[in-house]
């Protein structure tokens, strides 16, 4: 068996984390955080597990492309709670895509949904005019119920198992708010004191454009201007996550390119968005052309709750008595260490009938498009959030991740539970509609 080169994406990234992974002492912490070690067992489904494998491919004892690599690879979460377990601070987030870069640059041809799914990533994600005609149809297959009458009918399980979660998953991304809704016009009485530039995100502007809307109202009555790039483009999370770097590159320079080199913060309202463009310095560091604005572009980058944080908004008013909950989206709290300020817009909402979640820092399972890819493990993984959801009596959960709340919102569709998902935000700009700050008063 022939050694990987050692100019491959795994062996640079392993030689760069060697030193804290000489430093691991074994303690086993990563294990009870890893979602998928706690849902099979297996050792090799362990972040120390897959970093053993990854050194196995690296020294030429493994094959890339060999089944044990890719299978206990591919059924990664990618939720980086084992980067905030890890006493040595392994950056294990970034191995991982190197190690699926790798298995896709070793495999001669992919197969199956792979096949659909580089495929889709390629000629879908990367060009903005079709990605807008894909959720122009995704809406019209929610907004007129076909998806739903699917479900009802029975006939999207009897075609497959996938397809039925499919079209849970767009069910889900439904609002309370019926389409054609008229929005609320924000009159704050007093120029903005502050400029933000928002990141729409392209599954929050195709399916969720609803929290970007209350995201700049938000924004708005607490003084600060709201300015979005039309140049923008996906943030490549979902390449990098498929070992597709090349293609996750691609989209960061045109990102870098369309918004200004300024101070103005960049602010998002998607864990996931947040979390890969806050790695764009290291996704760049190689490019020279890049790497400077990429670095300065990556320090920019906020979650909503992080801005209004430092904006220090204003309170709201009651939204009712509905008990409600809060999911903490994995990259927005291993990516962006911002779990705490998404938290923080619910306590702008006086007498929040709010109940505690156990669990809320676990994964739910969808991790991008995994829910599709490895349907089984990612089941096993919701029905844990589910329970623990159920437990808590709540039924309202709030989560700050487009992903999350469709993974969540299917789950409890399929599973009978009556239950709201929703942004943060949404919440916050309920409570303000109801407080009058939109009228100006």
């Amino acid at each position: 068996m022939q050694d990987v080169p050692t100019n491959s994406l795994l062996a640079v990234s392993l030689a760069r984390e060697e030193q804290k992974i000489l430093a691991c002492v074994h303690c086993g912490l990563c294990l009870e955080a890893c979602p998928t070690y706690v849902a099979t067992g297996n050792e090799n489904d362990s972040p120390r597990g897959r970093i053993y494998l990854m050194r196995a491919v690296k020294e030429g004892r493994l094959a890339a492309d060999s089944f044990a690599f890719e299978n206990h690879i591919d059924r990664c979460l990618g939720c980086r709670a084992c980067e905030a377990a890890c006493p040595a601070g392994v950056e294990y987030g970034y191995l991982l895509e190197a190690a699926r870069a790798d298995i896709a640059g070793a495999q001669a041809k992919p197969t199956g949904v792979y096949r659909l799914l580089y495929f889709v990533l390629r000629h879908v994600w990367r060009s903005p005019k079709r990605l807008r005609l894909a959720f122009a149809l995704a809406r019209f297959m929610r907004d007129t119920k076909i998806a739903t009458f699917l479900l009802r009918s029975g006939m999207a399980q009897g075609i497959s198992p996938q397809l039925e979660f499919a079209m849970a998953l767009l069910e889900g991304s439904l609002g309370d708010a019926s389409p054609g809704t008229p929005q609320v016009t924000t009159n704050t009485g007093a120029p903005p004191h502050s400029a933000v530039l928002m990141f729409k995100g392209c599954v929050t502007e195709g399916l969720f454009k609803r929290v970007n809307e209350a995201t700049t109202r938000v924004l708005n009555v607490n003084g600060c201007g709201v300015a979005a790039p039309e140049s923008q483009v996906c943030c490549g999370a979902l390449h990098a996550h498929a070992g597709d770097l090349d293609g996750a590159r691609k989209l960061a320079r045109q990102n870098i390119d369309a918004f200004p080199d300024s101070d103005d913060p960049i602010v998002t309202n998607a864990g996931g968005c947040g979390a890969m463009l806050a790695s764009y310095g290291h996704l760049l560091a190689g490019d020279a052309n890049y790497s400077e604005r990429a670095r300065s572009f990556s320090l920019r980058v906020r979650d909503i709750g992080q801005e209004l944080e430092t904006l220090g908004f204003r309170n709201g008013a009651d939204i009712g008595a509905e008990r409600t909950t809060y999911d903490a989206s994995c990259h927005l709290q291993h990516g962006q260490r911002a779990a705490r300020a998404s938290l923080g817009m619910l306590w702008a909402i006086p007498k929040l009938n709010f109940a505690h979640l156990e669990g809320s820092e676990v994964c739910c399972g969808g991790a991008g498009v995994y829910n599709l890819l490895e349907p089984e493990l990612s089941a096993q993984v919701l029905a844990e959030k589910l329970k623990h959801l159920e437990q808590s009596g709540a039924r309202v959960v709030a989560t700050g991740n487009p992903g999350c709340h469709m993974q969540i919102a299917a789950g409890a569709r399929l599973a009978g539970l009556k239950l709201k998902v929703c942004h943060p935000i949404e919440l916050l700009d309920e409570s303000y509609r109801r407080a009058g700050h939109y009228d100006g008063e």
